[in-house]
C-alpha cells in the first residue's frame, strides 16, 4: 500500500489491498490479471471525470426542455454533489481536494479569457455562471486534476532522473502565460515543447500495478493521457457541453491539433500535483 493511502485511509486502500493479495497461477493468468487490475485502477482514478462525461452525454440526450432548471445549472449542481460525495465517502484525500481547488481557479481564469477571445463558447443559457462561463466548466478542469492526483497515489509513481523543481515550475508558468499571450504575441508553444523535451527526455516514470514495478518515458505517459482527454473532449463537444467555432453549424471532430494544447495543459496539471506529492526516486 502506498504511503499516501496508509496515511489518508481512503476507502480504495482496502479494496486495493484485497485485489493485490489475489494470487492467480503464474504465466498467462497472471499477465491477464495484471492487465485487468491496471484497467480497474485506471477506471477508479477516472471516477470523477467519467461521471462528469456521463452527465454531459446523458443530459444532452435525455434532459427535458421544459424544466425551469437549465441544463448547465443542473450539471453544476450535480458536479458539486459528486465532489462532496467523494469527500464524504473518503474516495479522495484532503490533499487531493486542495489540488482540485487550485485546478478550479486556474481553469476558470483560462475559461473566462478564452471565451471572451472566441476560442470556444458555451451555447446554452444558465444562471450559475461568471460572464460567459457556466460554473460546471471548472469541474471539467478539476476532473483532470483529480485523475492525476489519484493515479499518482494508486500507482505509487516514482521518477528518475527528475529535473530541478524550479525549472519545472518556471516552464509551467511560461506555458500558462503563453495560453493567454499568443493572442497578441508570437505563439512560442514549439519552443516550450523543446524545453520540455530537454528537461524530461531522460525521465522515466515508475509505477506499480500489482507486484512488479514497471516504467515508461514520462513524455510518453503525458501524451497518452492527453490523447485520452482529446477523445473525452470529442464526446463533450458532441454533447454540446461547449463548442468550437467550426462546430456551430453541427458537430465535427475536434482538430487533432488540440492534442498539443492538451499536452501542454497536462504538463501544467502534472506540476500542480507534483507540488503536493513531491516526486520521489524509485526505491532500490
Amino acid at each position: 500500500m502506498a504511503p499516501a493511502e496508509r496515511n489518508e485511509h481512503t476507502r480504495f486502500a482496502a479494496i486495493r489491498a484485497r485485489l493485490e493479495g489475489f494470487a492467480p497461477p503464474p504465466g498467462p493468468a497472471s499477465w491477464i490479471y495484471e492487465f485487468a487490475l491496471f484497467g480497474f485502477k485506471q477506471g477508479w482514478a477516472c471516477l470523477f471525470g467519467g461521471l462528469m462525461l456521463a452527465l454531459l452525454i446523458g443530459t444532452h440526450l435525455f434532459y427535458p426542455e421544459d424544466v425551469t432548471l437549465a441544463r448547465y445549472d443542473f450539471l453544476t449542481l450535480a458536479a458539486l454533489t459528486i465532489q462532496i460525495g467523494m469527500i464524504a465517502l473518503r474516495l479522495e484525500t484532503w490533499e487531493e481536494v486542495k489540488v482540485i481547488l487550485v485546478f478550479h481557479v486556474v481553469g476558470t481564469v483560462m475559461e473566462l479569457f478564452k471565451t471572451s477571445a472566441g476560442s470556444w463558447i458555451y451555447p446554452e443559457a444558465s444562471l450559475l455562471r461568471i460572464a460567459d462561463v457556466p460554473l460546471f466548466s471548472g469541474f471539467m478542469y478539476a476532473a483532470v486534476g483529480s485523475y492525476i492526483a489519484r493515479i499518482w497515489r494508486i500507482f505509487d509513481f516514482r521518477f528518475e532522473p527528475y529535473p530541478p523543481k524550479w525549472w519545472t515550475v518556471l516552464l509551467a508558468a511560461a506555458i500558462y502565460i503563453n495560453f493567454f499571450a499568443h493572442h497578441w504575441l508570437p505563439d512560442i508553444r514549439y519552443l516550450l515543447f523543446a524545453v520540455m523535451g530537454l528537461l524530461f527526455w531522460r525521465t522515466r516514470i515508475y509505477f506499480t500495478v500489482w507486484r512488479e514495478r514497471r516504467w515508461m518515458p514520462l513524455l510518453l505517459g503525458w501524451f497518452l493521457v492527453a490523447l485520452f482527454i482529446w477523445f473525452a473532449e470529442n464526446l463533450g463537444t458532441f454533447a454540446r457541453g461547449w463548442t468550437y467555432p467550426d462546430q456551430e453549424e453541427g458537430w465535427a471532430m475536434v482538430s487533432p491539433a488540440k492534442l498539443g494544447a492538451w499536452y501542454l495543459l497536462m504538463y501544467i496539471s502534472f506540476v500542480l500535483v507534483a507540488a503536493v506529492h513531491r516526486p520521489q526516486p524509485p526505491t532500490r
